[in-house]
């Protein structure tokens, strides 16, 4: 009983190793992300993404395709994440499936994290050189240092051609041409073979003495100073000593064949220039805000007021980047993705021209199914239950002004 005992384990261990081993090679395809899941306070009340812009909608492989817009880096930050003091501008894709070629902030090419400043617009620009074909969901995307990734709006992107013709050649600083995407994988191959084979000697020497339930058994009589002999530890020597000595030997080798390295940049970049906007000649307070559960719709109650020259007019809510639009004020012609672009989800009890020094109180209703399908709703469960957006307010002659508003939301279920 003791023997077949102990080959079930056996057989069991090696089983586990070979579905680890089987897991590691498989990669299953990935097509869209997890946005939905990040918590709405999240998507609302820190990095608000605006004016956005995929240059193309199709992209064969080896092109090239820019991601531009604009950010609001929100003044009232939550405090329950860490500041963007070191963040760094990234793309959210279902794995390698781009390249980012290269990103800039304000006009300034940014190749590690950079500090932002609460209550700053930037303008961004992300470019990406297509590698795997396929239909890839493609956002705007900013990693902060404590806070984790911060996703923007995406937008569903078709890459044509062939993977296998995909090239990515660049020059090094001695002047060589290298093609990165084929550069040394065979190098590549062997320091992994030999490892894993490494590691499965290693495990296949202790796996041949008896597991779990024989050593179990040792120790609990007191034997435990026998489950490790003479040779056991000098065989952990010997590994030991062999993986040292290959690292050795491979870092001269290494270092003889490229005597010129550059370390990773690892630096901060700070002082990035920021937009400067208008200054507002509207302001905005918000009365009361609540979320009506049934009907899927926000309802604010603003009083607006009009300090500028011409007339404006409410057109367009933003928040966690879902648009909600008044036709008859703003329209979309950038090619906003559906699923966040409500065209006709911003009703306004009086939106008639509000003039020149004239203030207004009115009721604005934000309407659509992305409250529920975006998961913005769930703000109403958050221990802080508020909400936070951009309103943007238009002239005759098209000018825009953007409003920051944050307040509390109440929910209601009738």
């Amino acid at each position: 009983m003791k023997i077949l005992k102990d080959k079930v384990a056996k057989l069991s261990f090696v089983a586990l190793l070979i579905t680890m081993t089987a897991a590691m090679f498989y990669a299953p395809t990935a097509s869209a992300h997890g946005e939905k899941s990040q918590a709405a306070f999240m998507r609302m009340r820190t990095i608000h993404w605006f004016d956005l812009n995929w240059s193309k909608d199709e992209v064969p492989v080896n092109d090239t395709m820019t991601l531009t817009g604009k950010f609001y880096v929100f003044k009232g930050w939550p405090e329950t994440v860490d500041k963007p003091e070191v963040s760094f501008l990234n793309v959210g894709i279902p794995g390698p499936v781009f390249i980012r070629a290269g990103s800039w902030i304000g006009g300034q090419l940014v190749p590690r994290s950079v500090s932002l400043e609460l209550g700053e617009t930037y303008e961004f620009k992300v470019l990406l050189k297509a590698r795997r074909p396929g239909d890839w969901h493609v956002h705007a995307m900013m990693n902060v240092q404590g806070g984790g990734p911060i996703i923007g709006p995406g937008k569903w992107v078709t890459v044509t051609g062939s993977m296998g013709s995909f090239v990515n050649p660049v020059t090094t600083l001695t002047g060589e041409t290298i093609d990165l995407e084929h550069y040394n994988l065979s190098n590549t191959y062997f320091w992994h073979g030999l490892w894993y084979a490494i590691g499965l000697i290693w495990v296949a020497y202790w796996a041949r003495k008896p597991l779990f339930i024989p050593r179990s058994i040792a120790v609990e009589s007191g034997k435990a100073n026998t489950l490790v002999t003479p040779l056991d530890k000098k065989v952990t020597l010997a590994f030991a000593v062999g993986t040292i000595a290959i690292i050795a030997v491979s870092m001269g080798a290494t270092n003889e064949k490229f005597p010129i390295t550059t370390p990773l940049q690892a630096g901060l970049l700070r002082g990035m220039k920021t937009i400067e906007l208008p200054v507002a000649t509207v302001a905005v307070k918000v009365e009361d805000a609540t979320y009506r559960v049934p009907g899927r719709a926000m309802q604010m109650t603003l009083t607006i007021t009009n300090n500028g020259d011409s007339p404006v007019r409410l057109g367009e809510f933003n928040t966690a980047g879902v648009r909600f639009l008044d036709p008859a004020v703003s329209e979309d012609e950038s090619g906003y993705p559906d699923d966040l672009l409500a065209e006709e989800g911003l009703t306004v009890s009086d939106n008639s021209p509000i003039a020149p020094g004239q203030s207004r109180t009115v009721q604005v209703t934000a309407s659509d199914a992305a409250w529920e399908v975006y998961r913005l709703a769930d703000l109403i469960y958050d221990p802080d239950s508020r909400f936070a957006g951009l309103l943007f307010f238009y002239d005759a002659a098209g000018n825009r002004q953007m409003i920051t508003v944050d307040a509390p939301l109440i929910p209601t279920f009738i």
